[in-house]
C-alpha cells in the first residue's frame, strides 16, 4: 500500500486526490492545509487525516509520498523538506520561480535517492500523447513549424494566483504547459523571443513566444490568462512537417470544468492521402500522470517521461522568455 500525503486542499489538491482514489493499493493518508475549514472538509470528503501543519504530515513515518499542491513560492521549502524525510515527491507545476530554487530541490532529491516528478500534465493528456506518437512514428516527417495556444480566464481557485511574487503569473503557470510540451516534442531550444502584455498586477498574463530549436524546427506559442468574460478555455496545437500536418483543437467551459462536453477534434493530413480524423480514447490526464508516478514507485522504475533535468531546462526557457519580454531582445538558451 502506497500512502500519500497531500499538501494543499485546493482545486489541484482535490484533482490529484480524485486520481489517487481510482488506483489500487494507494491510500490518501492525510492532507495539510493552512485553513482548518478547507482542510477538515477535504479530510471528510476523502476519508483521510487532517494536519494543519505541513511539517507534521511530511514527518509522519506512515507516509510514502508527498504530493505538493501549494503556491509556487513554497515549492522549494517543502520539496526539500520531504526529500530529507525520504519521501517520494510529486510536485505540481510550475517547478519553481528561480533556477536556484529548482536546483536546490533536485540536489535534495538526488541526495535522498527518492522518486521525484514535476506534474507536467500535458505530457499525459491523451491528445498530446497521440501527437507525439504520430511524430515519433514518422507520419509528419521533420517538423518545420509548430503553433500552439492555451487561452483562459484567470483561475478563481485562490487569491494567490494573482500575486506574481507567489505564482509567477500566466507566463509560469499557464504558458509553461506548452513550452514544456514543445521542448518534449522537439528537443533542445537554441534561442527565444517573446512579446506580450503585462496585467495590472505586473504579471505577464498574455504572451506570444517564438522558439528556435537546435534541430531547425520553429514554434510559435501563445498563452493568455484574463481572456474576455465567458471566453471558453481553449487549447490548440498544429505541427506542420515535411510530409504531414497534425491539427488539434479543444474548447471547454470556464477553466476546464466542462471537459466532458468540450469541442475536441484532431485531424491528420498527409501528402497524397485523404485527411484522417484521429480517434483518441479519452482518459483523465491527471489520472494518467499520477498512475504513471505511482507505478514507478511500486515497481522501482526510473521516471523517464518528465525528468528533473528536463524540468530544469524548461524553467530556463521560461526565464529566458521573461528576459525577452522585459528587454525586447532575442535570448539564447
Amino acid at each position: 500500500m502506497v500512502k500519500v500525503g497531500i499538501l494543499g486542499a485546493g482545486f489541484m489538491g482535490r484533482t490529484h486526490a480524485d486520481a489517487y482514489k481510482q488506483l489500487k493499493d494507494v491510500e490518501i493518508y492525510g492532507v495539510s492545509n493552512r485553513s482548518r475549514e478547507k482542510g477538515e472538509k477535504f479530510s471528510q470528503d476523502y476519508k483521510c487525516r487532517y494536519f494543519q501543519g505541513a511539517e507534521q504530515l511530511i514527518e509522519d513515518e506512515n507516509v510514502d509520498v508527498i504530493d505538493i499542491c501549494l503556491p509556487t513560492y513554497l515549492h522549494e521549502k517543502y520539496a526539500v523538506m520531504a526529500a530529507r524525510q525520504g519521501k517520494h515527491i510529486l510536485l505540481e507545476k510550475p517547478f519553481a520561480l528561480s533556477i536556484q530554487a529548482a536546483q536546490n530541490i533536485v540536489d535534495a532529491v538526488h541526495q535522498a535517492g527518492v522518486k521525484f516528478m514535476v506534474a507536467q500534465v500535458v505530457r499525459f493528456w491523451p491528445e498530446y500523447v497521440k501527437i507525439k506518437q504520430i511524430y515519433d512514428d514518422g507520419l509528419l516527417g521533420d517538423i518545420k513549424v509548430v503553433y500552439a495556444n492555451r487561452l483562459a480566464q484567470h483561475p478563481n481557485w485562490s487569491d494567490w494566483f494573482r500575486d506574481v511574487e507567489k505564482g509567477g503569473g500566466g507566463l509560469f503557470d499557464l504558458h509553461l504547459h506548452d513550452i514544456d510540451y514543445v521542448r518534449y516534442l522537439l528537443g533542445p531550444v537554441e534561442s527565444v523571443y517573446a512579446t506580450g502584455k503585462k496585467s495590472d498586477n505586473q504579471a505577464w498574463n498574455h504572451v506570444v513566444s517564438i522558439l528556435n530549436f537546435k534541430n531547425g524546427s520553429k514554434a510559435c506559442v501563445e498563452g493568455a490568462y484574463e481572456m474576455t468574460d465567458n471566453y471558453p478555455f481553449t487549447m490548440a496545437f498544429r505541427a506542420v512537417g515535411q510530409t504531414g500536418t497534425v491539427d488539434f483543437d479543444f474548447s471547454a467551459g470556464f477553466n476546464l470544468e466542462d471537459r466532458e462536453s468540450a469541442i475536441n477534434r484532431m485531424v491528420l493530413y498527409q501528402n497524397q492521402k485523404d485527411p484522417e480524423i484521429v480517434s483518441i480514447e479519452q482518459r483523465d490526464a491527471y489520472l494518467n500522470e499520477i498512475e504513471y508516478f505511482i507505478d514507478c514507485i511500486k515497481n522501482d522504475k526510473p521516471i523517464e517521461v518528465v525528468t528533473p533535468d528536463e524540468s530544469l531546462e524548461v524553467l530556463r526557457i521560461i526565464l529566458a522568455l521573461q528576459e525577452s519580454l522585459e528587454t525586447g531582445r532575442v535570448v539564447k538558451i
